[in-house]
Parts: structure tokens; sequence; C-alpha cells
């Protein structure tokens, strides 16, 4: 039997052998692979090769990143080198809907800015937003808990696609950071979708149409469609569609040195909370926001040669800039050069036309490399000088600086209103093109101090006699103010006959100051620490000249107010006032067009009336005002000082008599049959109630409760300034004289005010509350004994009406 068993294997072993033969020779087939063990399946790559995804039909740009498109979708394509590394991303509109942001937004206009990181997380790349907020050096324990407690939001992810050829990099669709509704990326804020009423992104609606890389930034534009129910123009549309610029910036791989901020020289500022300092607490740093200027020569920079800097700041002119403009707005630039020549530069900055297609087919104003002086077409009238700076030291990147067309309109008019008088030339609505031009270019020089990292010093008007204001040898030389940052904007001061003065503003010692504290370069200074106690000598070298003193503005110092020109507000008040007198008799006159309406008119006629509250709004300051002058421990005297008693009463003096006094001179006849059938007492009234209200704030008359408990006799009273304001409010009804609408709207007004301070105060009652309480009883028995004084009529009414409305608001406390 076994014989016959290993016959029997040998034939089924020879069929087998003759079956495979047979087979593979049919087949044509490779050796058997032995079946002793089964092969393991290859692991499948999670990553796609990279000729798979940049294709023949891809088109790259190479920069920072190489970008691809493909059909529909984009990539970048990410170095090793540059993952966590930093990026400042700006977006902005660069196309707008009509009406968005209630005019006060542009195509231009940013919203947001923040830094950056790429890092990659096992499969994925994440997109982080980075603080620099709160800060230790890297080397200290403490930033371990720093970090921890500070950690830092993705703001998107995105799969590993594939790797390049050299696998140096990774390769990311892009497309859905765009494409989806992410607030850090979006041109609508908070308010706005809730103002518009805005639902979703439509997707379907929004696409990417730019996509372009540079050597140190990428620059990406995408449409993006809203719904919304009450879009802001265009209403039946249901839609707001803008266009979105996304700039991605690769910031210094070593950050500028900061510098210090000082409160006594105004600066733009960013803050940082160091929690690695030796100071027992965590200490605020606040350093200013300044462009890089480093010299090229810095041997002859150290012995006080003018040296050019290693990288000057340049302005764009936007190609839309009227050619006729063009030359002011240059000038406008470039006037800060003889400040920058105090800091030891020359040609610091310059002012450039922007290149046409042919020159360079990818200059856009949008490109975060090039800081651009835009020419909005808005009815806005406003122009602004934003810039873009690194949160790690404040350094400014660039800045875009614009202009709204309408603003030439506002200038035209207050030129008229606050000159006309004195000044022949300002006498039109076709302002002379070399004049408006001048305004223009000062206009730019404001906006460039801002986009430099100055702020608004309204203490720079008060550095100067307001009498100096009428001489032409003081204005031609030293301008209006102490500097452009001021709002001095024209002189109002000057009276007919004071010949060859300037009119408009200009540059100012002031200017040249801030500038050397803020760029000049010290060279033996390895940290911001090193360089204070320079600083700090040359703010002591001008210690007590008011030319160089900083007030940002406030509500309670009169050498600090907006709009304001010379060191005396009330006489300069009274040389305005002098000067609107004039004027308005001729409005109508200096208005006509023979074939034109009377909206211009209408237009100025309003203007002139809020010119006039700007002036009155100065003298109030006075009462119970506070000088501030900033100091630090080490310079003698105090930051703050009360009024004295003599301004504060000449205050008083000049707005009863003549702004709570009913202003005739404003009721000209032939303007207001022209321009509305009725709204001179309202428009009158508004005036009056307005100014009233601001001199019964209850912060003004808590200040002067203060002034009386800490300096006695020598201050002037919250009681003696209530009955001043009585007896000149009211000095009709003990002499039955008339009383004419526009006094009895002041008169009911002054009740009303009186009521609600007595309200503001019952929380925590103090002296306002006797005060007033005793005030409205005087004006009660003022008008129940006035009122029988006159016979039967509106005025007798309306002292009736007073009586009761007093008893109400007592009898109901």
């Amino acid at each position: 039997m076994k014989h016959i068993s290993k016959i029997l294997c040998l034939l089924l072993l020879g069929l087998t052998t003759v079956s495979y033969g047979q087979k593979k020779s049919k087949k044509n087939a490779a050796p058997p692979v032995q079946q002793t063990q089964a092969a393991k399946p290859e692991k499948k790559s999670p990553f796609k090769k990279y000729s798979d995804i940049v294709t023949s039909d891809a088109v790259t740009d190479e920069g920072l990143f190489k970008v691809h498109s493909v059909g529909e979708k984009f990539y970048y394509e990410i170095p090793f080198d540059l993952l966590n590394t930093d990026m400042l991303l700006v977006s902005r509109i660069s196309k707008i809907a009509a009406g968005l942001g209630g005019g006060y937004m542009n195509a231009g206009s940013k919203t947001n800015e923040q830094v950056i990181r790429w890092s990659r997380v096992n499969n994925d790349i994440h997109l982080r937003s980075i603080s620099f907020t709160n800060v230790a050096n890297d080397s200290l324990p403490i930033q371990l808990s720093v970090s921890a407690n500070n950690y830092d939001p993705i703001l998107a992810a995105f799969s590993i696609e594939a790797f390049n050829q050299d696998s140096t990099a990774v390769l990311i669709e892009i497309s859905d950071l765009f494409l989806s509704d992410n607030p850090a990326l979006s041109g609508l804020s908070e308010n706005m979708r809730r103002e518009y009423k805005v639902r979703n992104l439509d997707r379907k609606r929004s696409f990417i149409s730019r996509m372009a890389s540079f050597p140190e930034n990428i620059e990406v534009r995408h449409d993006m469609t809203y719904n919304a129910t009450d879009p802001p123009s265009n209403s039946r549309t249901g839609t707001i569609s803008m266009e979105m610029s996304q700039s991605m910036y690769l910031l210094p791989e070593v950050p500028m040195q900061p510098r210090l901020y000082d409160q006594r020289v105004g600066w733009f500022t960013i803050r940082q909370i160091d929690y690695g300092s030796e100071a027992l607490k965590s200490d605020v740093k606040t350093y200013i926001r300044r462009w890089r200027l480093e010299p090229k020569d810095p041997e002859a920079y150290a012995r006080g040669e003018l040296v050019e800097p290693v990288k000057p700041i340049v302005y764009y002119l936007d190609p839309a800039t009227p050619a006729k403009w063009r030359p002011y707005f240059r000038q406008g630039i470039e006037d800060w050069q003889q400040a920058f020549e105090a800091a030891g530069f020359k040609n610091a900055i310059i002012a450039k036309d922007a290149p046409t297609k042919e020159e360079d087919p990818d200059w856009s104003p949008e490109d975060a490399r090039y800081s651009t002086v835009r020419y909005v077409a808005s009815t806005t009238r406003n122009a602004v000088g934003p810039s873009v700076s690194d949160p790690r030291s404040g350094e400014i990147i660039e800045s875009d600086i614009i202009w709204y067309h309408n603003h030439l309109r506002s200038y035209r008019n207050r030129y008229m209103l606050e000159t006309g008088a004195a000044n022949p030339s300002a006498r039109t609505l076709d302002t002379p093109e070399e004049e408006i031009g001048e305004m223009m270019r000062r206009v730019i020089s404001h906006e460039v101090g801002h986009a430099l990292g100055l702020p608004h010093n309204m203490k720079a008007s008060y550095s100067y006699p307001t009498d100096s204001l009428r001489s032409a040898t003081f204005t031609q030389k030293w301008g209006l103010a102490a500097t452009i940052m001021d709002y001095t904007r024209y002189n109002y001061v000057a009276q007919p006959g004071d010949e060859g003065v300037r009119w408009v503003r200009m540059l100012g010692p002031y200017d040249e100051y801030a500038i050397n504290w803020g760029y000049r370069y010290i060279p033996n200074a390895n940290s911001a620490e090193d360089e204070k106690a320079i600083l700090n000598s040359w703010i002591r070298e001008k210690a007590g000249d008011p030319v160089y003193l900083f007030g940002g503005g406030n509500s309670y110092d009169p050498s600090s107010q907006t709009e304001s020109v010379g060191d005396d507000p009330v006489k300069a008040s009274r040389y305005g006032l002098a000067n609107l007198k004039i004027v308005a008799p001729n409005l109508a006159k200096w208005t006509a067009k023979p074939g034109e309406n009377y909206a211009d008119l209408a237009e100025l006629y309003g203007e002139l009336i809020g010119v006039w509250t700007r002036f009155a709004g100065h003298v109030v300051t006075n009462v119970g005002g506070v000088y501030e002058e900033l100091k630090t421990t080490d310079q003698p005297g105090v930051i703050y000082t009360p009024i004295s008693k003599a301004s504060q009463m000449d205050a008083m003096k000049f707005l009863v008599e003549d702004v709570f006094t009913t202003p005739d001179w404003l009721l000209q006849k032939e303007i207001l049959d022209n321009i509305e059938p009725s709204g001179a007492v309202e428009g009158i009234g508004s005036m009056q109630s307005r100014l009233l209200a601001s001199l019964l704030r209850k912060d003004r008359l808590d200040r002067m409760i203060e002034n009386e408990a800490m300096n006695g006799s020598e201050a002037y009273t919250l009681t003696a300034m209530l009955s001043d304001l009585r007896k000149g409010l009211w000095s009709e009804v003990s002499s039955s004289r008339n009383i004419d609408a526009f006094r009895r709207n002041l008169q009911r007004a002054h009740v009303e005010r009186l009521a609600e301070l007595m309200k503001q105060d019952e929380r925590n009652r103090s002296d306002i509350s006797a005060a007033v309480r005793a005030e409205l009883k005087s004006i009660q028995s003022l008008a129940k004994t006035g009122s029988s004084r006159y016979a039967p009529c509106i005025i007798q009414y309306h002292l009736r009406d007073i009586d009761a409305l007093i008893e109400s608001m007592l009898s109901a406390e």
C-alpha cells in the first residue's frame, strides 16, 4: 500500500508540474511566488505626489513662498525654513460697497493686522495668530508660564498635500482660508454685521481673483459676497460684495531696537507687559512706533554730518491723484525732510509717482511693500494717516495715507468763514488753485506726521501769544502753532488791516524736536533702557518752554483744545467773533452764482453756526478749567494748576454777553428767507443749549468745588458761577424788558439742565444738589414775581410755565 501511495503522489506532482508549465508558456508569466507565507500589503502614503498636484497646467509664482493655481484651486508651497517665522498679515478692503461703514471706510481701509506663524503638527500645517502683549525673555524660567497662560489661537489648519521634489517644502491647499468667513480676515466687523443684518457668506459668489508672491510678501485678492437683509446700498439685491486684500509680510529676523515712550513727547505706541522685568510686578513697557532709520555712514553721522538713511521712507502717489494736485502732495510729504535733518538724516522721506503698468505690471497700492497716498473718490470730508507696525518693536512697516476727494470742500468753506473778513481771496466759492493746493499740502503733511508716529498735539497752539498771530513777520516765520500736528487750521485771529499775515498752518519747531527725539540714532545704546537717560536729557533741555510741550487734548485744559488758536482762548474768540460778524452779512453775496440755487449758502450758513459754536466752546473750557503740564518726578512744579479766578470770571462775562445773549448778527434775513421756511429759532437755540449744557457739566462743577476747598477765596466758586449765569440769563425779568423767543428757549434749557444735574447727583449727593436747588428756587421766585409785570402775552405765559415747571421738579424730588 505504501508503494502504491508513493506512486500516486508522484503522478499527482507530475500532473501539477505539467499543468503549471503549460500555464506559464501560455501566459508568458514570471516564475511563481513562493506561497509558503502571505505577502504584507504596502502601507499607503497619506501624501500625494507633487507632480500629481503641480501639473503642467499649474500657474506658479515664485517669491517668499511659491504659490500655485491649478484650475480653481490655490496652493502655498511653504519652505521648512520659514515655518515658525514671524510674519505680519494685513487685511484691507481693496474694493468696497458704496456706503459701507458710513462713509469712513474706503478702498484701502485696513480691517486687521496680526502677526502670524506657520507651523507643522504631524501631517497638518497650522496658522496661528501671535500676540506680543505679554512677554518675557526666552532665557528666563517665567517664559514657560507666559507661554502657558497666553496660548496663541489657531486661525486655520491645512492637511499637507505633498512635499516638493527635494523635500524642503510642504504643499497645502490654501483656498478655504480666503473663501470661508474667518473673522480675522473679514472686512465686516461685528457691528456692521448687526447693522446690515448679514446672514452668511455666500461661497458660490466668493472667489480668489489674484495670488502673487514677491520676495518679502505674498498678496492675495479675494471677493467676498454676503447675504444681508439691510445692505448699505443696492438694497434690492440683499447683497454686500467686497474685494479683500491680504498682505502677508515677512518681518525682520532681528526686530528693530525699540525706543521707550515718554508721555511728555507725543507718540503713537505699542504696549507690552514684561513678566521678566526686575520690577516687583508685571512691568508695562510702552514703545514708540517709528520707522527704522539707520545711517548709511555711521562715522559721518557721529561727526554731526547729515547722512542718508540705509532705507529711506518712500511714499508713492496714487495714480488716481489729479495731476494739478500732485505737486502739493509731494511737497506735503517732503516738508518733513527738514524735521529729519534735525535728527541727522537727509533725504529721509521721499515722494514718488507710482510706476505705470508698463514700468511695473505687478505694482499695486495694496502691496505691503509700498507706502502710498491714496486719492479716494468719496463724499466723505476727511483725511487719515494710518500705518502698520511690528508689535515686537514698534517698527512701522508701511502706511497708506488717505485723502477723500470732498475734503476740498471742507477747507474751502472754513477758509471763507474763518479768514474771509480780513482775507479777500477767501471770499469766493472758487478759491484760487494755489491757495487750495497750499491747504492740501498742509493736510498731507499733517497725515504724514501721523504715519511717522506723531499723534495730535493740541497744546502747540497755546505756545504762541494770541496777538502775535496778527503779525506778518511772526506768522510767516513761525506759523500758527508750534506743530503741524495741532488742529490749528486757519488764522481766525487776524483782523482786517493785518497785512501779510499767514492764513494756513505749517510745520513748526515742535515737529523738529519730536522727530529728533524719536528718530535720532543713538549708536552706543544697546537696549531701550540704555537710551533712557539721553532721551530724558533732551526733554529737560526744553523744560519750561511752551513751544516744546505736549498735550493730546482733553475736556478740562484750555491750553490743550482742538481747533483753538493762541494762548488766550477768550481773546482769540473775541477776535474770531469780530470776524464772523463781518462774514455773516456778506455770506449771501460771496456764495452767489447766477443761475445756481442756494444750496451752497445753506451749507455755509450751517457751518458758520458751527464755527461760532467752536469759538464759544473754547471759552467754556476756561470755567472750572485746569492746566495740565506733564512732568516726571525729577522736575520741579506740579502737573495740575487751576485756572485763575480772574480768567474764569472773564470767560463767564464773555459767555453771558456774547454767547447766551441772542446773536442778532447771525439772524441774516437775506440768508434765512432763502434757505428754509423756518428753523432759525431752533438752530440758534440748539447751539446755545449745547454750550449751556457743557458749562453745567457735572465734572466741571466738581472741579470748581474742589478748587474752592483747596484754594479758598482765590477760587472762582460754584455758587458764584451759578449766580453770574442766572443774572445773565434772566436779566430781562427784573426790568420787565422783552424776552425774545431765543431767550425763552434758553431759559427753559437752563431750568431743565439744572434739574438734570440734581438727578445726576442724587446717588452721591454733593454740594451740587444744594447749589442747584437754591438756583431753581431763585429762578422760580423771579418767574413768579416777574410774570405779574407783563400783560397777558407769551412772555407772561412762559414765566408762569417756568414757575409751574420748577414747582413740579422740586415736589417730585
